[in-house]
C-alpha cells in the first residue's frame, strides 16, 4: 500500500496490539470457523431487513456477534475468494475473473490456510475453490490439510466431476474422486461437521473454511425448502430456499461445536462473496443493483463474528468501512497466528472495530472493489474507490452513500475536489498493480506432486467467454457460430522438466467413458427453478483428425478413430513457458479439445 495504507495500517496495528495481546493470552489457540455463501447478498437475511427470507439461525448469529454494516467484497466470486484468504487486492493476486485461466491464485500468494498450517493448525476446506483446478493452484497445494470440494466455480461446471447436479454427485476429496449422497451444500457441512469432530476430539486447533457453492445457479434445492416460499415466483423459492438450506446447516454447526465443548473458544464467522444474484427485487437493503455492478449492491455483503472467550457475544454494529483485504490480518491477530515476514497485508486489523469495550477514532480511508471480467485489466472498469462518505464509480460518478444510499444522485460536478482525491488513490493504485498483470497464472506440467495433468475448457484464455459449464460442452456451442471456426484459446503452462510427455485430446471428460464422436443422451433433472446442466443432450462433433498445437505451431495431426476416446500424442517438451492449444478438425473447422490430459512419462 502507498502512504494513506501505511498510515492506516500502523494506527491498526497500535490501537489494537493490548487488546488482542490481552484476548489471545486468555483465549490460547482459538479455532476459526468462516462460512461463506455464494451470490447471496446483504439483503438476502432476515437480520438485515429482508421481510420474505427464513433464517433465523443466522439471524440469532448476527444477535450475539459483531457485525460489519459497510464491509465490502469484490462483484463476483473468484475475486472475492482470493482477497479474503490473502489479504490482497484481488488484481495483485491474478484473480480478476472467474473464468479464462484469470481465476487461479499466482503461486506466490501465501493464504489464510497456509498461515494457519504453519502455525500448527489443522486445516479444511469444504465446498467452493474457485482459485484453480491444478496444481499449484489447488487448496491442497495452498494450506489446506484436508479438502473436499467440486471443481471449477460451481457444481456441473467444465473442470467439475461429469455430470454433477446438486444432489448425489461426485467430488473431489484431497485429490481422490469421490461419491457422496445428499444435496451439496448439505454435503459440504457433513463433511466440515466430520473434520470438526476429528480436531475437537483430538485437542488440535482448526481453521475450517466452508464455501457454499448455494445459492449460486443453476436454482436447485431439495423440495422441503422449495416449499418454504410458496407465494414466491419459482426462481425466489428456490433461491431463497437454498439459503434457508444454509442457515440451517449455520444452526447445526453452531450446536455441533456447543455438544463438543469448543464452542467459547471457537471464532465463527458468516459471509458471502458478492451482492446478490437473484434477491434484489425482492429486497435490497436499500441499494443499487446487484451481484457484478460497481454500485454497492453489488459488493457490499454481510459479516457476522461470534467468539465467547474473545468477548464477542453481543450485537455490536461496526458503521466503518472494512473490506475483504482486512479478514486475513484480523485473524492473525486475534488468533496469535503469525504473519509471515514475506507477506505485506493491503488490509488492515480490524480486531479494535470488533472489540465492542473499544472507541476506536478509525481515520479515513480508501478501498477499491473492481470487477474486470475480462482477459486483462482495464483501467477503470467496473471501479468503486470508496471512503466512509463517499463512492467513485468507474471514476466518473461521485455519490454521498450517507445521504444516497441507493446511489441516483451523482454529485461529481459539485464535489470536484472529492473526485480528484479519489481518482489520486486510484492512479497510485493501479500504477502499483499494473506491472503484475503480465504474470500469466500458468498450469505446471511435469512436477512431481501433480505428474497427470487433466486441463478443462474452462481455463482457456481467449477474448470470448470459453465453455465453461458442462451443458455448454454438451450443446458444442462453438457449432452454432457463424463461419469457419478457428481455435483462438490456450491453456498457458509451465513445463517444469524436460521430456517425453502424453498428450491426450478428449471431446468428453475421462470419468464419462465417451468415444469422441460419441452423442450422448440427456440426464436426469433435480428439483429447482432452473434446469441440470447434464439435462442439454450431447451433440457430437464428427471430428475426423486430432491435431496437437504448442505455441501456435501445429506439430503432429492423428485421424480419430471409430468408437476412440482420445486420440494420444507423445512429444518432447522443454522447460519453461508455453501455450498448448490442441484441437479437433471437424467439417466447420478447428473445436478446441475441451478436455486435455497431460501425463509426464518417465
Amino acid at each position: 500500500m502507498k502512504t494513506s495504507g501505511i498510515a492506516l495500517f500502523a494506527f491498526a496495528l497500535l490501537s489494537t496490539l493490548s487488546w488482542g495481546l490481552g484476548h489471545v493470552a486468555q483465549a490460547a489457540r482459538p479455532n476459526v470457523i468462516l462460512i461463506m455463501s455464494d451470490d447471496q447478498g446483504y439483503g438476502d437475511l432476515g437480520c438485515t431487513g429482508n421481510p420474505i427470507i427464513k433464517t433465523p439461525n443466522i439471524d440469532t448469529l448476527a444477535a450475539e456477534s459483531s457485525g460489519l454494516r459497510d464491509y465490502h467484497v469484490a462483484p463476483t466470486c473468484s475475486p472475492t475468494r482470493c482477497s479474503l484468504l490473502t489479504g490482497h487486492w484481488t488484481n495483485r493476486t491474478g484473480v480478476w475473473h472467474t473464468i479464462m485461466g484469470r481465476s487461479m491464485l499466482r503461486e506466490n500468494e501465501v493464504t489464510v490456510g497456509q498461515m494457519f498450517a504453519d502455525a500448527g493448525y489443522e486445516t479444511g476446506m469444504f465446498g467452493k475453490w474457485h482459485l484453480g483446478d491444478n496444481y499449484p493452484y489447488r487448496p491442497e497445494d495452498r494450506g489446506f490439510t484436508e479438502v473436499f470440494r467440486h471443481g471449477g466455480g460451481g457444481v456441473g461446471q467444465t473442470p467439475d466431476i461429469w455430470d454433477n447436479a446438486y444432489f448425489d454427485g461426485s467430488y473431489f476429496h484431497n485429490g481422490e474422486i469421490v461419491p457422496a449422497k445428499g444435496f451439496c451444500t448439505d454435503v459440504f457441512f457433513s463433511r466440515a461437521s466430520d473434520f470438526i469432530s476429528t480436531c475437537a476430539k483430538q485437542k488440535q486447533p482448526f481453521f475450517a473454511y466452508i464455501s457454499t457453492n448455494a445459492p449460486h445457479g443453476p436454482l436447485h434445492c431439495p423440495q422441503e425448502y422449495l416449499d418454504l416460499y410458496p407465494d414466491q415466483s419459482d426462481n425466489i423459492a428456490a433461491f431463497y430456499g437454498m439459503i434457508t438450506n444454509i442457515d440451517d446447516n449455520v444452526g447445526k454447526t453452531r450446536k455441533l461445536i456447543e455438544e463438543l465443548g469448543i464452542a467459547e473458544n471457537t471464532i465463527f464467522i458468516f459471509t458471502t462473496d458478492n451482492g446478490t444474484a437473484s434477491g434484489a427485487k425482492i429486497y435490497n437493503a436499500g441499494m443499487r443493483a446487484g451481484k457484478g455492478s460497481p454500485y454497492d449492491g453489488g459488493h457490499r455483503v454481510p459479516f457476522f463474528l461470534h467468539w465467547p472467550a474473545g468477548g464477542l457475544t453481543k450485537q455490536h454494529h461496526v458503521d466503518q468501512l472494512t473490506h475483504a483485504v482486512d479478514i486475513v490480518p484480523t485473524l492473525l491477530e486475534m488468533t496469535g497466528v503469525p504473519k509471515p515476514e514475506s507477506v505485506t497485508f493491503d488490509g488492515v486489523s480490524i480486531a479494535s472495530l470488533l472489540d465492542p469495550t473499544q472507541d476506536v477514532d478509525w481515520p479515513e480511508r480508501f478501498v477499491i472493489s473492481d470487477s474486470q471480467r475480462v482477459r486483462d485489466p482495464i483501467k477503470w472498469r467496473g471501479s468503486s474507490v470508496m471512503s466512509q462518505q463517499y463512492r467513485l464509480i468507474n471514476g466518473k460518478e461521485l455519490y454521498d452513500i450517507a445521504a444516497d444510499p441507493g446511489q441516483k444522485n451523482n454529485i461529481a460536478k459539485k464535489r470536484p475536489n472529492v473526485v480528484a482525491k479519489m481518482r489520486a488513490f486510484y492512479e497510485q493504485w493501479w500504477a502499483e498493480l499494473e506491472p503484475t498483470f503480465s504474470q500469466t497464472t500458468e498450469i505446471y506440467l511435469g512436477h512431481p506432486e501433480h505428474p497427470v495433468v487433466s486441463l478443462t475448457a474452462h481455463d482457456w484464455i481467449q477474448e470470448v467467454y470459453p465453455p465453461w459449464h458442462q451443458g455448454s460442452i454438451r450443446a458444442a456451442i462453438e457449432l452454432k457460430a457463424s463461419g469457419k471456426l478457428v481455435h483462438k484459446g490456450h491453456w498457458a503452462v509451465k513445463v517444469i522438466r524436460d521430456g517425453k510427455y502424453q498428450v491426450s485430446l478428449r471431446r468428453w471428460p475421462a470419468e464419462s467413458g465417451a468415444a469422441i464422436n460419441a452423442p450422448l443422451p440427456a440426464g436426469d433433472d433435480v428439483p429447482g427453478a432452473a434446469t441440470a446442466f447434464r439435462v442439454t443432450p450431447g451433440t457430437p462433433i464428427g471430428a475426423t483428425h486430432g491435431v496437437l498445437r504448442l505455441d501456435g505451431k501445429d506439430l503432429d495431426r492423428k485421424p480419430v478413430e471409430p468408437d476412440a476416446e482420445e486420440v494420444r500424442f507423445v512429444t518432447e517438451l522443454k522447460q519453461g513457458s508455453h501455450q498448448l492449444a490442441p484441437y479437433f478438425e471437424i467439417k466447420e473447422g478447428e473445436l478446441g479439445a475441451y478436455y486435455v490430459v497431460v501425463t509426464r512419462l518417465d
